[in-house]
């Protein structure tokens, strides 16, 4: 199915929170490039959308699979949307780092400063199980980084100090409210 039906299909789904067990271990590589990761992909692009996110990777829907979708923009304002299956991170030698506010849609309301480096390159494959390779700045770069640890089982909180993580918690907590287990399956279409 080519992206630009992945992207308009599907509904969304609940995300799951950080301590659900499939968040912390690494996914199983995708092997079937067919129907079933197609309407897996649409459910993670309108879960993505509904929820405003950058990206989102299949166990933060609850799927045990090595794939994510990113709908972002680069350091140059141009909106990139696209999916990787099995991905792998390159970072250069030559790289910088970028310190800017990251959040978790597995941990919605809260977001903290966090470093990155500037420029990722990603490789995997595409929806059709063909070679593709995603490189990026800004947001883009962030994204390929969060995503591909979400599919080895490493959640943004690894990265962070104890008192980052505090910081963390609190926001969490206080916009709790903000976001019931079913979020954002439970947005009224009106405000997708």
């Amino acid at each position: 199915m080519p992206l630009s039906e992945l992207l308009i299909r599907g509904n969304p789904v609940p995300i799951v929170r950080w301590g659900d067990p499939v968040l912390h271990h690494p996914c199983q590589p995708v092997t079937d490039f067919g129907p079933e990761l197609w309407d897996l992909l649409c459910e993670m692009f309108a879960t993505n959308t509904a929820a405003e996110g950058a990206g989102l990777a299949a166990p933060q829907i609850g799927v045990d699979r090595a794939v994510f979708v990113y709908d972002c923009d680069d350091s140059f304002g141009r909106r990139r949307q696209g999916v990787v299956c099995n991905p792998t991170i390159l970072l250069g030698a030559d790289r910088h780092d970028d310190v800017a506010f990251e959040g978790c849609l597995s941990y919605p309301g809260a977001a903290v400063e966090l470093t990155r480096p500037d420029f990722a390159v990603c490789r995997g494959q595409d929806q059709f199980g063909e070679p593709v390779r995603v490189s990026g700045t800004g947001t883009l770069a962030r994204c390929l980084q969060h995503e591909t640890d979400h599919v080895n089982g490493i959640v943004m909180a690894e990265h962070l100090t104890r008192q980052q993580r505090h910081q963390l918690r609190r926001e969490h907590r206080r916009a709790a409210d903000r976001f019931p287990r079913e979020w954002p399956a439970n947005k009224p279409a009106g405000e997708r």
